[in-house]
């Protein structure tokens, strides 16, 4: 049931940080493939509706993790409350600009939201990419399963480190990248064209910079990342945009399945004492609450799936960027 149960939460993590990953990156880039308001609104169209469906996700995976994890719950939200808090400021930011962009009167009102739609996707991504690395280094757990230190520094200490650092790098790439992908998938005319150039400039640019790190620090891992990439390139380059996405698609979740289980059956590490360091058994709720939100689960889950699968159906025609004469 523990097995079963931390399954589900790395599948919610990861439907989570692919789905908004293309979202984020979608916000990221439409300054940068939208040359004027028009061809930005085609960009922010292109997810305009699947983003407040995708952040369902996150609460599902906060959800999860909650009940069928308390204690693992507990340590990461103690150890990283400001970061998390300042990601809630992000996303609700984000959102606005989502839904705000085409309430104002003006094109410097759009403006305003596409500049604060991609500060806060750059913001998020970092974030939650530098979170990544933490999980991936570990905390300063103690013997009692609580994050040691006080004030702020508790906080904001483990963001600083390099593993957090190399997080947030590779999650802005990611998003980039997934970004790009999508919106070759999903537009037609100038922004089609220019969305493709960058993601193989992104792909092709990454392969090699993670080719250079994977034989500079002998990382199996990274080396793998860095073929995953020449692979994207050349199948964006021949034009198979759905098999592109696709690639990006399930490299970005091999990435975050990696990342939860790079300790085995080790949840958070201890960067104090290995011996200190939660597992699945130990961070787990009692079976009669595992049995119970199974129940819970076994409805609202593939509602959720049939739901969101149906949506993206519904809305599959891509976004014409090209200007209709009058």
């Amino acid at each position: 049931m523990v097995t079963v149960w931390f399954s589900l939460v790395v599948l919610c993590w990861v439907l989570f940080f692919v789905l908004e990953g293309f979202d984020f990156g979608v916000g990221l880039l439409a300054p940068v493939v939208g040359r004027d308001d028009h061809e930005r609104g085609a960009v922010v169209r292109t997810v305009g509706p699947f983003w407040d469906g995708n952040e369902v996700w996150l609460v599902a995976a906060i959800g999860v993790t909650f009940a069928a994890f308390p204690d693992w719950y507990a340590a990461l939200l103690s150890g990283l409350y400001l970061p998390m808090a300042a990601l809630l400021l992000l996303l609700a930011v984000r959102g606005v600009a989502l839904e705000f962009r085409g309430k104002g009167d003006g094109p410097r009102w759009r403006r305003r939201c596409d500049a604060a739609l991609a500060a806060s996707s750059a913001g998020i991504v970092l974030l939650w990419g530098a979170v990544l690395g933490v999980l991936t280094h570990g905390l300063a757990l103690g013997a009692d399963g609580q994050v040691t230190g006080a004030g702020l520094g508790r906080s904001t200490a483990p963001l600083l480190s390099w593993p957090a650092l190399a997080g947030a790098l590779a999650a802005l790439f990611a998003a980039l990248l997934i970004g790009a992908m999508f919106l070759t998938l999903r537009t037609t005319g100038p922004v089609h064209l220019r969305a493709r150039r960058l993601g193989i400039t992104l792909a092709t640019g990454g392969a090699a910079a993670l080719a250079a790190i994977g034989f500079g620090t002998e990382s199996r891992p990274v080396l793998v990342a860095a073929v995953l990439c020449v692979g994207i390139a050349m199948v964006a380059r021949s034009g198979q945009e759905a098999l592109a996405f696709g690639g990006t698609a399930l490299s970005i979740a091999g990435a975050v399945v990696t990342v939860f289980t790079a300790h085995g059956d080790v949840v958070l590490r201890s960067t104090l004492d290995p011996a200190w360091s939660l597992t699945m058994a130990g961070a787990a709720a009692t079976d009669s609450a595992l049995r119970l939100i199974s129940v819970v689960g076994v409805v609202v889950l593939p509602g959720v799936l049939v739901y969101q699968a149906f949506s993206y159906w519904v809305f599959r025609r891509r976004v014409a960027s090209e200007r209709v004469p009058s």
